[in-house]
């Protein structure tokens, strides 16, 4: 059989290229290798846009078709809907039994999304979505989770989490291991490409929009006049000529730094790149935009699939914890 892949997204809005650059082109790749699993992440939604479930309800289909555009096979990914999966909240249920407040408290990606969102006090759901986390991984016992660098403590504590119930009741669930995708600058040039931050480019942007977006983005600030020597190393155009550009980018390097390329050029080549990437993405797009049944159809049989391997799951895990009471 072959090992299978778990990965998803909070659907708090579209796609953009850091979530291609951070997991979406390596699952992808690995949907051909391996069982690949794609949660909409709804209840993960909802640790910080529980005001807001009109919003997660809008962007369901969003994400479905962006998963769809950038090459995603339903032949080859099972699509599904988390909080259709009753399963996954029963064994965070499980799970949170034995796992501390402290090392949630110390999870580093949970201290730096609650201090980017300013909150002076935490709701139990957001302080403990690393645990419902480890549900979505453990329940169909994927083995390799394609995430983004600031993700790695989230997997860390799943393996943790994994290996205290098995030593606890029963070796019944799957240690994971992470593939970590690179990280992209946003166009403000201060963090990764974000949705909340307001600094990303959308998989579905037209060319236009591409365009305008690069020639706002921030540069190296120290350049003032065009033929002044650069600092690649702090200028996000640069991250977007290694991930877009990787076999020209000791060239720009190399020009940047001796100022034999302006900005202004240095973008333009950015964009290029960045539209023949999307190309073949927004056909697909435009394949399945006037389909919206075939979406729907395609995320209750992928949800149908995997709530059958959870219902097969949990029947192991109240097995191991003694709490299976009747056949």
């Amino acid at each position: 059989m072959k090992e299978r892949v778990l990965t998803g997204d909070r659907i708090t809005g579209k796609l953009h290229l850091g979530h291609y650059v951070g997991s979406l082109k390596n699952r992808v790749e690995l949907q051909q290798r391996y069982e690949s699993f794609i949660m909409l992440a709804d209840v993960q939604a909802l640790t910080t846009h529980f005001e807001q479930p009109q919003l997660i309800k809008d962007n369901l289909r969003k994400v479905a078709l962006d998963y769809l555009a950038v090459g995603i096979d339903p032949d080859q990914s099972t699509l599904f809907v988390q909080s259709m999966i009753p399963e996954i909240a029963e064994l965070t249920v499980y799970f949170s039994m034995f796992v501390t407040v402290n090392s949630l408290r110390h999870n580093p990606t949970i201290k730096t999304e609650a201090k980017e969102r300013g909150y002076k006090e935490m709701y139990y759901g957001f302080l403990g979505y690393p645990v419902s986390q480890s549900a979505d991984i453990a329940f169909c016992k994927a083995t390799l989770i394609p995430v983004g660098e600031d993700q790695i403590p989230h997997i860390e504590q799943t393996r943790k989490i994994v290996r205290r119930f098995n030593d606890l009741y029963a070796p019944v669930l799957v240690e994971p291991r992470a593939l970590v995708g690179e990280r992209l600058e946003g166009l403000d040039g201060n963090s990764k490409m974000s949705k909340s931050m307001g600094n990303a480019i959308y998989l579905d942007s037209s060319p236009g929009e591409v365009e305008e977006k690069i020639k706002k983005a921030k540069t190296d600030p120290s350049r003032i006049h065009k033929h002044d020597p650069g600092h690649p190393d702090i200028c996000p155009i640069y991250g977007y000529h290694c991930a877009f550009r990787p076999e020209s980018k000791q060239d720009i390097y190399e020009q940047c730094s001796r100022g034999r390329i302006g900005c202004a050029d240095c973008k333009k080549l950015a964009t290029g790149a960045m539209n023949e990437l999307l190309e073949p993405i927004r056909e697909r797009r435009r394949q399945y935009e006037g389909r919206p049944k075939r979406i729907d159809e395609l995320l209750v049989s992928g949800t149908d699939k995997a709530r059958a391997i959870a219902k097969e799951t949990m029947l192991e895990v109240r097995e191991a914890m003694s709490i299976r009471y009747f056949d």
